[in-house]
């Protein structure tokens, strides 16, 4: 079941992660993976092609109260989003190591898309609360399907590459 349909849990901010698609990797490595990146993460929801590859996983985090739906995506919509991501990105300024990150961005025709939920009891009820939530634990879960796919983690409200 998606998160997006327990009330327990509220959407905050959706992470991609782009890659080459021959470099997408199996389930159970991804899961075992992130489970050692962090004990006290909880991988549920595994779903694999025939192939064994990750189709979609959920992940939750007790410890800072926030969860994760990882899917994956492929077609039109990654090269759109590819090309729009190429066309701002080159326009910007970039730090050292992204050039090559950018180049990389022309090869990728698939992604992990990272939807980021907080637990519901930890919103509060005033949008202008100067308590934002720790992306600790997504930014770690982005960094880990990054390496496990060598693909390029993508955070759209700065346009930054991770």
């Amino acid at each position: 079941m998606s998160l997006f349909e327990n009330d327990l849990y509220q959407w905050r901010e959706t992470y991609f992660v782009l890659f080459a698609q021959s470099t997408r990797p199996q389930a159970a490595a991804v899961a075992a993976a992130l489970k050692r990146q962090d004990p006290h993460y909880e991988v549920s929801d595994v779903v694999a092609d025939d192939a064994g590859r990750l189709e979609s996983l959920t992940l939750r985090s007790p410890e800072d109260s926030s969860a994760m739906d990882i899917t994956f995506v492929t077609g039109e919509e990654v090269t759109e989003q590819r090309e729009e991501l190429l066309n701002s990105l080159a326009r910007s300024t970039l730090r050292d190591g992204d050039r090559d990150k950018l180049n990389f961005l022309g090869d990728c025709d698939s992604r992990f898309d990272i939807y980021h939920f907080e637990e519901a009891s930890f919103v509060g009820g005033d949008e202008d609360d100067d308590d934002p939530l720790d992306p600790g634990a997504l930014l770690l879960v982005m960094e880990c399907l990054a390496q496990l796919c060598r693909g390029v983690g993508i955070d759209p409200q700065s346009g930054s590459l991770m």
